[in-house]
Formats: structure tokens, C-alpha cells, sequence
């Protein structure tokens, strides 16, 4: 039976039911409200709030995956450092990929509810982000920013997902999501659909995943930091 646009959309593979904001891109119905008091509320403390990486759809996700799969994207090691790929299993691998970049369906970046925020004016003059935790982390250029959304953000129900390594994805201080309707999202995923997709795109090292999408699932995708009361 095919796949509702609704169902399409929660694997990042139809966009129609989200909102196209000048502002943000594509914003899920229920988040953009919040989202846009959030983005006031900073200006108001004097910062340029900004999203750096939004909505992905499944085949951008996918082309991360597969680029980091053949070594043509590098993979990182929990100290943001490139690991040498030719020395780790094909398991070693996925897991490596996985603690950084979300297995493609499974992103929670497919559902317009989760933002990678930065703050442009805060980088030094002629630098780029690079979005790694050294950047949010006292002394870094997105510091003062990352304290006021700590301070600010579950007033406009947004929490970090990501607020702590606990096994599986990384200690990501730049993202956050809206509990409201990611919580929903996160609930309806299903493991075989994932892979459904994924085989019939031709995800690399999809015989890997296959062998492990259970523990995948389990350790890196619904493994989250759950809103601090």
C-alpha cells in the first residue's frame, strides 16, 4: 500500500506539510510560532538568532551518509578529530558516522522541528562555523549565545535532545528541538520503513545497517536527553 504524505514525511521524503518561512525554511506547522518568539525574544537580548542547519530531506541526509561511508566526507572522533577510516570495521564505521550524522529516515533534522542554531555576528571576522562543541563551549564564539538559550529556550517548549553523551549521538550544544511535536514524531518511526527506504535508495553499507537497525535504533535514535522539568 503506498505511503501517505504524512507518512512520507516523517522519513524526510515529502515536505508539502511543512511551512515555507523566508525566515526559517521549512518549519513544522506546529513550531513555527514558537520558533519565530524565540528568534524575537534573542534579538530583543541582543542576538542574531539563526539557523544553520534546519530541514533536511531524506536524499541530503542520505548524501552525508553515503559521503562518510566511501571516505568522501570525513568521519569524526568524539574530540572532533578525522578518524582513519581504512583501520575500522564496517560496524566500527556505521557507529562512528552514527555518534555525529543521523542514519537517513531517522533524522529528527527530516521533521522541520529541530534547529542547529548560531549567532553569525558572534564569529570572528573572516571565519566560518564549523559546529563543533569547542565553539559553544566557554571561551568559544557562540558561547553567550549557547547560555542564553540554555536559560531561555524551554519557555518556547525547544530542548536540547542532545544535551549530554549518554552512548550514543554526541554532546550537541547548538541543537535544539520542540518537544511538542518532535515527541509525537520520534513515537511513530518505524524501523522497517527506515530500511525499506534506505535499500531501495542504495544506502552504502545498507547489509550493515540491516544487521544492526535494532540497536541503531535504540542507542542513537530514540537514546535522547528528555526535557529537564
Amino acid at each position: 500500500m503506498p505511503q501517505t504524505h504524512k507518512q512520507l514525511s516523517l522519513y524526510g521524503l515529502d515536505s508539502s506539510k511543512l511551512l515555507k518561512d523566508p525566515q526559517f525554511a521549512w518549519v513544522h506547522p506546529e513550531v513555527l510560532k514558537d520558533l519565530s518568539d524565540l528568534h524575537l525574544a534573542a534579538k530583543a537580548a541582543g542576538f542574531d538568532l539563526q539557523v544553520y542547519s534546519g530541514y533536511r530531506d531524506f536524499h541530503q541526509q542520505l548524501a552525508i551518509w553515503n559521503n562518510k561511508w566511501r571516505g568522501q566526507r570525513p568521519i569524526l572522533d568524539a574530540n572532533s578529530q578525522a578518524l582513519d577510516i581504512t583501520q575500522l570495521s564496517d560496524q566500527q564505521k556505521m557507529q562512528a558516522i552514527l555518534r555525529w550524522s543521523a542514519l537517513p529516515g531517522a533524522s529528527r533534522h527530516h521533521w522541520g522541528t529541530d534547529f542547529d542554531f548560531y549567532d553569525p555576528s558572534l564569529l570572528p571576522k573572516g571565519e566560518t562555523l564549523q559546529l563543533v562543541p569547542q565553539e559553544y563551549a566557554i571561551g568559544g564564539c557562540q558561547n553567550s549565545l549557547s547560555e542564553w538559550l540554555q536559560a531561555n529556550a524551554a519557555d518556547y517548549h525547544f530542548f536540547y535532545p542532545y544535551r549530554r553523551f549518554q552512548g550514543g549521538v554526541e554532546f550537541e550544544p547548538w541543537h535544539l528541538s520542540h518537544w511538542p511535536s518532535s515527541e509525537k514524531l520520534l513515537a511513530e518511526l518505524d524501523a522497517r520503513q527506515i530500511l525499506q527506504h534506505l535499500k531501495e535508495a542504495n544506502a552504502a553499507g545498507f547489509s550493515c545497517i540491516e544487521q544492526n537497525i535494532e540497536q541503531i535504533m535504540t542507542q542513537y535514535v530514540r537514546n535522547i536527553c528528555l526535557p529537564e522539568k
